[in-house]
C-alpha cells in the first residue's frame, strides 16, 4: 500500500515568518511532506500574534525544502487584483518548478476589510472569486501563448497585458470550498479543490459535485487534486492539548460563520464563551498519537491525494517528532 502524502500546515497567524519556514524544514526532516502556508492580513484572536505576507515566505519555503507548496489560500478579489495574485504565482512557479500550486478563496472580512471596501455576502463573493480565476487562468494561458489578453467583467478589468515571467507550466488552481455549488463550479474551471475537516458524509458530497462539474467540462475528475486542511491537537497530555486548543485555536471551536467578523479583538471576546464540548467533532483534542492516525486514516481513505496537518499548540517540534515516528509512516491509502 502507499504511503499518504501529508504536508506540514505553516499557520502563519501563530508563528514569526522565521520560524515558520524553519518549522517547515523541520517537517520535511521528520517526513512531512509539502507546506501550505496561510495567507491572514490579521490573526483569528490577538494571542496567536503574527500575520506575515504569505508570498514573502513562500519563496524562503521554496529555497530551504524540496516538497510542493502554496498559500491555503489567498482571496483574488479584495486585497489584491487577480492579475497581481497571477504574477507573484508564476514567479513562484518559475523560480521552484513543479513544486508551486495556488490554492484559492472567496476571502475572510478579517483579512479583507482593511483596504476599506464594501463587504459584500457570501454568494457575491464566491462570483467574485471565480471571475478572478478567469482573469488568472486568462493571463497563465495567453502568457503561455506569448500573447497579451484583457478582460472587462463585472467586478475586474485588465487592460492588454501578459505576465512575461512565467513558468515552462502554469502553476494549478485550487479552490478553497465547503460548499456544494461552489464545489461544482469549482470541478467546471480550476484544476483541484482544498477543503477544512469536515463530517465525511459532507466532504463526499462536496467530492460528488466537484467531479459532476469537472465531466461537464470534459475533465477527468480522477486526475484531479483533492486537498484537504486538518487542524488537531496534540500533546504529551489530554489536558495539556485541549488547553492549547482553548488558548491558542478557539476559533476552531467557533460553531457560527466567521466570514463577517473583522477583528482579532472581537473574536478574543467570542472566544471567552467556547468550551471544551465546542470542539467535538471539529478538532481531535488527544495525547494518544493512534486517534489522530485514526481519524487522518479516515480521510485519507475518503480519497484525498494530499492532507496538511496543523497542530495548535505550540509544541510543533514535539508534535513532528512524534508525529513523524508513530503517525506518518502508519498512513496508507
Amino acid at each position: 500500500m502507499a504511503q499518504v502524502k501529508v504536508g506540514y500546515a505553516a499557520m502563519l497567524e501563530q508563528f514569526a515568518p522565521s520560524e515558520a519556514v524553519a518549522l517547515s524544514v523541520y517537517a520535511e526532516e521528520h517526513g512531512f511532506d509539502g507546506v501550505m502556508a496561510a495567507d491572514h492580513f490579521q490573526p483569528w484572536v490577538p494571542r496567536q500574534g503574527q500575520s506575515s505576507f504569505v508570498w514573502n515566505v513562500l519563496t524562503a519555503v521554496g529555497e530551504r525544502t524540496r516538497g510542493d507548496f502554496g498559500p491555503g489560500v489567498t482571496a483574488p478579489s479584495f486585497r489584491w487584483h487577480p492579475a497581481m495574485v497571477a504574477q507573484a504565482s508564476a514567479t513562484l512557479g518559475a523560480m521552484y518548478p513543479g513544486r508551486h500550486w495556488l490554492g484559492l478563496g472567496s476571502g475572510e472580512a478579517l483579512n479583507e476589510h482593511i483596504v476599506g471596501g464594501y463587504w459584500p455576502e457570501a454568494p457575491e463573493r464566491i462570483n467574485r472569486m471565480f471571475e478572478a480565476v478567469d482573469v488568472i487562468n486568462k493571463l497563465f494561458t495567453a502568457s503561455l501563448a506569448g500573447k497579451d489578453v484583457k478582460h472587462s467583467g463585472t467586478f475586474f478589468k485588465l487592460e492588454s497585458t501578459r505576465l512575461w515571467t512565467m513558468p515552462e507550466q502554469a502553476p494549478p488552481i485550487l479552490i478553497a470550498t465547503a460548499g456544494p455549488v461552489t464545489a461544482k463550479r469549482a470541478g467546471r474551471t480550476v484544476d483541484g479543490l482544498i477543503t477544512v475537516g469536515a463530517p465525511l458524509e459532507k466532504i463526499s458530497g462536496l467530492f460528488a459535485k466537484f467531479d459532476e462539474g469537472a465531466r461537464e467540462a470534459g475533465k477527468d475528475p480522477s486526475t484531479m487534486p483533492r486537498v484537504l486542511q486538518l487542524h488537531l491537537s496534540w500533546a504529551p497530555t489530554d489536558e495539556e492539548a485541549m488547553e492549547n486548543a482553548l488558548r491558542e485555536w478557539p476559533n476552531g471551536g467557533m460553531r457560527f460563520p466567521k466570514a463577517d467578523i473583522r477583528s482579532p479583538f472581537e473574536f478574543e471576546q467570542m472566544a471567552k464563551m467556547v468550551r471544551p464540548e465546542d470542539f467535538e467533532g471539529r478538532l481531535v483534542i488527544s495525547s494518544d498519537p493512534d486517534a489522530h492516525r485514526a481519524h487522518i486514516q479516515r480521510f485519507a481513505d475518503l480519497g484525498f491525494d494530499a492532507i496538511y496537518l496543523h497542530n495548535v499548540g505550540r509544541n510543533q517540534r514535539e508534535w513532528i517528532d512524534v508525529f513523524g515516528r508513530d503517525v506518518l509512516p502508519k498512513l496508507h491509502r
